[in-house]
């Protein structure tokens, strides 16, 4: 879309998480304006609500993990499913992954990965559309908070699993009630900050764990 990148740059400011310094994303600065202003262009191009502007929870506790273990994904294809603002596939393509992909449904979510990727001076393939079903290609597969409402869990978990017969699919969850709590081994915890405006409390203890196949 030609007027998704102007959007984010009207909506948003050049920002960092508070943990991952050095990485400067379009962030939204203050929640409800930015929201309101998704609302009208959600009502005009048929868009989601602008989780793409803000660094979660999940997403920084993927590229703390990255960062403290470049291993993960050296040397590796990895994708980043339901990116977000492509802060974890930007971690993934500097600890040297061998190449990166980011996967959203969302339009203005890939123009964000774009802009991301290109201030931070990496490469990342934005993949747009609804990536589950596909066969895997990747080495590595990222989900950061995706289990946040049930149909959405219902949908991408029977695809990450049959995924990690071949692929590591790491999952970063800060307490979702939707995550199933089976199959899964534990890699790391994270504490990570966030706002009342966003979530219910000041922080987020964040798990990373890895598939297993049933």
């Amino acid at each position: 879309m030609s007027d998704a990148a102007g959007f984010i740059r009207a909506q948003t400011a050049i920002a960092e998480s508070p943990l991952l310094p050095g990485i400067p994303l379009h962030l939204a600065t203050e929640i409800t304006p930015i929201w309101q202003a998704s609302e009208a262009f959600l009502e005009q191009h048929g868009m989601e609500p602008p989780f793409w502007a803000f660094a979660w929870p999940g997403s920084v506790a993927l590229g703390l993990a990255m960062q403290a273990d470049p291993g993960l994904v050296a040397g590796r294809r990895v994708l980043d499913f339901a990116s977000g603002c492509g802060v974890a596939a930007i971690v993934a393509a500097q600890m040297g992954a061998a190449s990166v992909e980011a996967a959203e449904i969302d339009p203005l979510a890939i123009a964000a990965i774009g802009l991301n990727a290109a201030l931070n001076g990496v490469e990342i393939l934005a993949l747009d559309g609804d990536v589950v079903g596909a066969p895997c290609r990747w080495d590595v597969i990222l989900a950061g908070d995706v289990c946040y409402e049930a149909p959405m869990t219902a949908h991408i978990m029977p695809w990450l699993r049959a995924m990690s017969r071949e692929a590591t699919v790491l999952l970063a969850d800060p307490g979702r009630a939707y995550l199933p709590r089976e199959g899964m081994v534990e890699h790391s915890r994270h504490t990570v900050p966030t706002t009342l405006e966003l979530e219910d409390r000041r922080e987020r203890k964040v798990v990373i764990a890895r598939l297993l196949p049933f």
